[in-house]
């Protein structure tokens, strides 16, 4: 119950005189905060304690015309805020639940006209959008129940008045709103609204009708279910453009790009209502972004709608590739923006690491909506323009014009890589040339898409032109004149050595390492700092060729780390220790063991000491460590203690959020690089991004370190598995979700490890089990909910590393949950297939696109995949007792034998039945008469991993199909014959499934002789033999042949053991090859044989039988039979 003083107090602010309540509200306005806050003390209560009389006091403020324009505007803001079913983040939910519900009818009925007389008194702008914003608010809740029948008629009249261009306004604004609440209600009206939004968009005088007019439009199209009542409002596109031209026509450009907002939102949401007037609609846009005339904010968002065009690939593959002549222009234009860069001393000085110094607007602009065209467009169509425009650009005189060139190459080449490979020396020698032009800038930019080009059109360029260009890179380091372009040099040597194999770099080292060295000495810190960047890549690229250079670089390395500690020297530090830790890696232990212990040291001393959140010291260190760890390996236990609880801590950061409503006005900081903001359903979530850094470096490195230390991480991971096993669903960043899905996996191996080797501290099998209870169920869900493709893929990998280290710690249940989990997962595959194949019936489908979609079909495939593998391991670890589960999902697998399929398709399916058959023997009969009549056919398989898939399945059927499989012993003889006779049967994309189609021989020959004519099937058998390529499957029939010759099988040695040479040359040729063709039991055994027949069989029998023989291989038998 309200006190006395709180019920007079209430009294006195919502009683007959609005003085008292305008005073309340111009104090939440006051700049004092202890009026502000018992101003809003004041309000809180009487929100609780009288949230009606409330409620209306707000609206009547608002709606009278007497209250002062800002208290109008507060009292809306307010309204709102109670009305609103959202519970705002500052205060307890039950103070900010929705009033509405707690209203009398009488209460609700007057807020409603109120509100929409508040509308009517044609307010100032301002206000009137608040007033939108609190009727749209209430309209949400209200019109999906039918609880406000006057507002649509209301709306109507008033988005029909054009004499009242406000009212008018602020209807359409509401409209536009609630497009998504009402647009089911308003099918029957929808020539109504069309006729009522034409005429809007033309209005005479107002172009804030017109755009609110083009806003109602947009949002009304995009709620439409169908085509066909989309196309219904088709004939309005005209309308709405001329609303954009005749802004700008009349310089109203603030107007303008409010429209050009609208539209790029259309185009990005449903591209294909533009489809039949697409050539006007991008015409008009790209005479605006040609316009010279127009603000850069103008040009920037008539780009940004073709762009988005060309992106919207799902909606509308293909479309603007049908436009080459609009994309020219388009090109033409951001290369054309690129000019936008002019002479700083601050670039040239290089003491700041301001690189952009000097670019306009249009330059970073240009440099990003390039790259998107090039990804979104492909190379078959933006290569040959750019073919045409880079030779003009760079036979021009302006050193600006060079550098656009360079600068397109270095973008276009992520989406161009394919073509651009065909054309590479072209390219190359293009670059190569900017490295010669006299102004510094030029050369920074031919270095940079030097760099940008080994990343993207890697490792062709490296072993192509290795001999051109790093060269050129060494030479670049030696302008000392110009420091950026000396640091950028050294940067590129880190992206050419990423690509590149140590035989192409070692020949290079001497002359690269030693002009590294003195760029360390006698550089500025970002010329240092290049250096250190470079000289790590270059020993993480050369291992252990880059031996003979540490004694001279360590000192350097370790002297910067030592004594780089002010703090403008922050970053060069941290690189010194990524630096050491990477040459660390690769000389190896016994060469780093001395310094290491030292730089250990100082770490030890800089963990100890505060740092600011900004400095990069701690992400380096956390991944130096992790190094350090991986070249000493068991030897770094004792430093865990040091490591451990600062990585857990950066591993348990919360992201730094902060959520607004998508249509608010307080905005984030939108120019603040360190947050991106993302926009989910109608709020704004903006994320800190360095705090998701740190914590994915952190995530990588406890996953580092399991894997390295194996049993000696097992003290952590008490700590360790319910910091990560949670992240497994961190949808705010991917990397730190695909850090802790690799990771657990190695948690397990270590628990498991350290209790085999007891090294567990007292704990035993059930630590494990209770772990495994942790892990694979929590895996399992957040397979469920993954939205990404290829993290589902990872998912499945991880899952099945974590099932066979749990083996039959499973219980029921969880298989239960993971076969359902399976199951979900092809359904979903299937269905995101489903959606593919639909959009190549979009009318403009075109090659590129398809190719594009292959691509994404194979991301598919891995998934499928790692189902198969999944599905192994469950059969490999249950036996017979996974086969109802097996029988559930039988109905998903088998339409993958089908001819429509992918082979990687039908090569999973047929594995998982292989697996079946070899792992359940007679329970898996039952089956056969579903799979073996598909492993037959596919055993002629055009796909080599198919044939091979399953003539294995034949050979595993032959042997445990007992009299199910001997009526088709004829049928598999003759499929198996067409594999290992086929004139290319030992190509080497073929031979794996030669080699297992004569194992499956073997088989057949062994568990069915009796339906086999002998004499013709065990020579053309032993004539394949010895088996080479597939090394398991060469072990198991090299046993079988040991075996039946060891029971003198009359079959097999022949009659009047005529087929005795050949065996022996079998046993001589598998001997020769050491350990790879046979188990080291089988070659004793096989020796044991050799000496056998030395003893029993005549000698010259013997002698003409080694005659045969290669030279090397009667050594062989010579010195094996003498001792």
């Amino acid at each position: 119950m309200a006190s006395a003083d709180d019920q007079a107090t209430a009294a006195a602010l919502l009683g007959g005189d609005p003085a008292a309540f305008d005073a309340l509200l111009s104090t939440l306005m006051s700049s004092s905060n202890a009026d502000r806050a018992a101003a809003e003390a004041a309000f809180h209560r009487l929100r609780s304690s009288h949230p009606e009389p409330l409620a209306l006091r707000l609206a009547s403020s608002l709606s009278s015309p007497a209250t002062a324009p800002d208290l109008r505007a507060m009292a809306a803001v307010l309204l709102r805020k109670l009305l609103s079913p959202t519970p705002s983040s500052d205060s307890s939910s039950a103070a900010s639940a929705p009033v509405w519900p707690h209203l009398s009818p009488e209460g609700q009925s007057t807020l409603k006209s109120l509100l929409l007389s508040a509308l009517q008194s044609d307010p100032p702008k301002p206000i009137a959008k608040k007033v939108c914003d609190a009727i749209s608010e209430l309209a949400a809740l209200l019109l999906p129940e039918n609880a406000w029948a006057e507002l649509l008629p209301f709306l109507f009249r008033a988005a029909s008045e054009p004499e009242a261009p406000n009212l008018q306004e602020s209807a359409l604004l509401i409209f536009a709103r609630l497009a998504d609440y009402i647009a089911e209600s308003l099918l029957d009206h929808l020539m109504t609204i069309h006729n009522l939004l034409a005429s809007a968009l033309a209005h005479p005088t107002s172009p804030d009708v017109r755009i609110a007019a083009l806003g109602a439009a947009v949002n009304l199209v995009q709620c439409l279910a169908t085509n066909a009542d989309r196309d219904k409002m088709q004939d309005l596109l005209p309308a709405m453009m001329r609303a954009l031209t005749d802004c700008l026509n009349s310089g109203q450009e603030a107007s303008a790009q409010e429209a050009l907002e609208l539209l790029v939102e259309l185009a990005g949401a449903e591209p294909r209502f533009l489809r039949r007037q697409i050539a006007d609609v991008v015409g008009a846009m790209l005479q605006i972004a040609e316009a010279a005339q127009l603000e850069d904010g103008t040009r920037h968002l008539a780009v940004e709608f073709v762009i988005t065009l060309a992106e919207a690939r799902e909606r509308a593959p293909g479309m603007m590739r049908r436009l080459p002549q609009f994309v020219g222009r388009l090109f033409a234009v951001l290369m054309q923006m690129l000019l936008d860069v002019e002479e700083d001393t601050a670039w040239h000085t290089a003491e700041a690491e301001d690189e952009d110094a000097g670019e306009g607007n249009n330059y970073g602009v240009a440099q990003e909506c390039l790259d998107r065209l090039a990804i979104a467009i492909g190379g078959n169509a933006i290569v040959p323009i750019a073919s045409e425009l880079l030779p003009q650009y760079l036979s021009a005189p302006e050193w600006q014009k060079h550098h656009a060139a360079l600068i397109t190459l270095a973008q276009i080449a992520e989406g161009c890589a394919k073509v651009m490979l065909k054309n590479l020396e072209q390219v190359v020698s293009m670059i190569l040339n900017g490295f010669q032009h006299p102004h510094p800038r030029v050369r920074w930019a031919a270095i940079n898409a030097i760099g940008q080009l080994s990343t993207d059109l890697g490792p062709d360029l490296q072993v192509h032109y290795h001999q051109q260009v790093l060269p050129a890179l060494a030479n670049a380091m030696d302008d000392f004149q110009n420091p950026r372009v000396q640091a950028h040099a050294a940067s590129a040597i880190l992206n050419f050595s990423e690509n590149c194999t140590p035989e192409i770099l070692t020949p290079y080292l001497d002359g690269i390492v030693a002009k590294l060295l003195v760029l360390l000495q006698n550089g500025k810190p970002m010329v240092q700092e290049g250096a250190l960047t470079a000289l790590a890549s270059v020993a993480d690229s050369s291992q252990e060729h880059f031996k003979k250079y540490y004694d001279a670089v360590m000192p350097y390395l370790k002297a910067i780390l030592m004594n780089a500690t002010d703090k403008s020297n922050r970053m060069l530090r941290a690189k010194s220790m990524e630096c050491i830790s990477l040459v660390g890696m690769a000389v190896g232990k016994e060469k780093f063991r001395d310094d290491a212990k030292q730089v250990m040291e100082v770490l030890m001393a800089l963990q100890g000491t505060p740092m600011e959140t900004d400095d990069p010291i701690t992400s380096y260190m956390l991944q130096a460590w992790a190094r350090l760890c991986k070249c000493l390996g068991q030897d770094f236990l004792p430093y865990m203690s040091v490591v451990m609880p600062p990585l857990l801590q950066s591993a348990q950061l919360k992201p730094d959020v902060t959520i607004t409503s998508a249509e608010s006005d307080d905005e984030l900081e939108s120019d603040d690089d360190s947050i991106e903001t993302i926009t989910l359903g109608d709020k704004r979530i903006g994320i800190r991004t360095s705090v998701l850094e740190e914590k994915a470096t952190a995530c990588n490195m406890l996953c580092c370190y399991a894997d390295e230390l194996k049993e000696g991480f097992f003290p952590w991971i008490d700590q360790v598995a319910p910091t990560l096993v949670p992240l497994l669903k961190f949808y705010f960043h991917e990397e730190v979700r695909r850090a802790a899905v690799a990771a657990m996996p190695e948690l397990l191996r270590s628990a498991k490890l350290a209790v085999e080797k007891g090294q567990s501290h007292g704990r035993d099998e059930s630590y494990v089990k209770q772990l495994s209870d942790y892990i694979i169920p929590a895996l399992v869900e957040a397979l469920h909910k993954e939205p990404e493709t290829e993290m589902c893929a990872s998912m499945l990998d991880s899952l099945n590393e974590c099932m066979q280290l749990s083996g039959r710690l499973l219980d029921e249940n969880q298989v239960r949950a993971i076969s359902d989990e399976i199951k979900n997962v092809i359904i979903a595959s299937a269905t995101r297939k489903r959606e593919r194949a639909e959009r190549t019936k979009a009318e403009d489908f075109d090659a590129d696109e398809g190719e594009l979609l292959k691509e994404e079909n194979e991301q598919e495939e891995e998934v499928f995949d790692q189902v198969g593998e999944c599905l192994g391991t469950l059969i490999k670890t249950f036996k017979a007792s996974f086969l109802p589960f097996f029988d559930e999902l039988s109905v998903y697998i088998t339409p993958m034998l089908g001819k429509d399929k992918t082979a990687e398709e039908r090569r999973i399916a047929i594995c998982i039945f292989d697996d079946i058959a070899e792992q359940c023997r007679e329970s898996a009969l039952k089956y056969y008469d579903t799979y073996l009549p598909f492993l037959l056919e596919a055993s002629n398989d055009e796909n080599s991993d198919v044939r091979q898939a399953a003539v294995y399945g034949v050979g595993v059927c032959a042997e445990f199909g007992s009299h199910v499989f001997r009526p088709l012993v004829g049928e598999a003889l003759s499929k198996l014959n067409n594999v290992i006779r086929h004139p290319e049967a030992k190509h080497a994309d073929n031979i794996m499934a030669y080699d297992n189609a004569v194992s499956a021989l073997g088989k057949i020959c062994q568990f069915h002789r009796d339906s086999i004519d002998t004499a013709q099937v065990i020579p053309a058998w032993l004539g394949c033999l010895p088996i080479k390529d597939d090394k398991i499957e060469a072990k198991v029939v090299h046993d079988q042949l040991c075996s039946m010759v060891e029971r003198s099988d009359a079959d097999i040695l022949g009659p009047h053991s005529q087929y005795l040479p050949k065996i022996v040359s079998i046993f001589a040729e598998v001997l020769c090859n050491g350990a790879e063709l046979a188990a080291d039991e089988t070659t004793k055994r096989m020796v044991n044989l050799l000496k056998h027949f030395q003893q029993t069989l005549p000698p010259d029998f013997l002698a003409s039988t080694f005659s045969s023989l290669q030279p090397q291989q009667q050594l062989l038998l010579q010195s094996i039979l003498s001792t």
